[in-house]
């Protein structure tokens, strides 16, 4: 029995690779290059049925109709990470917070921004879990699992930055 699906879905970010459970729950989002993203296995069943909430919803927030993406996804990992993947879901759209103001949300000392960050680097769910919105705390763009352009356009999308971007497929 397959326990991971997957399809490809064209974005403005390059074509994103997303895998789901067989309850269709959405297990990881990631583009080319990524950083510790997820590559097809060849016990993996390719099906877009499961995606069709997903990709809609990633259309409408790409075209700039969705800020807040309601599906129903699943990440694993340890206790930590959850904890700081939890706190990624309430960045608002459109804002940004601090690597340290993340360790602050879950309890941590800032002090463990190094952590924060590793957990944010290993977010399986980019773009519909927002860690592109976690900035360094003198408001640099640091670090993005899917590549600081990325970052940039999406934070441009958002109304973060004030440079336009077009997206274009």
């Amino acid at each position: 029995m397959t326990s991971t699906y997957w399809t490809n879905v064209a974005s403005p970010l390059g074509p994103l690779l997303l895998t789901a459970a067989p309850d269709g729950a959405l297990t990881s989002l990631s583009v080319p290059g990524q950083k510790g993203g997820r590559v097809v296995e060849d016990d993996w069943r390719q099906d877009r049925g499961p995606f069709r909430e997903a990709e809609e919803q990633l259309a409408a927030y790409f075209a700039g109709e969705l800020k807040e993406f309601r599906l129903t996804w699943r990440a694993e990992g340890s206790v930590f990470r959850e904890k700081v993947w939890a706190a990624l879901d309430d960045i608002p759209y459109g804002s940004t917070v601090t690597y340290g103001e993340i360790a602050v949300r879950i309890g941590a000392p800032r002090a463990a921004v190094r952590a924060v960050g590793g957990a944010i680097g290993a977010n399986p769910l980019l773009v519909v879990r927002p860690c592109h919105r976690v900035i360094g705390a003198d408001g640099t763009l640091t670090g993005y699992a899917g590549g600081l352009e990325r970052k940039v356009r999406l934070l441009t999308h958002e109304g973060v930055l004030e440079a336009p971007v077009v997206f274009s497929e």
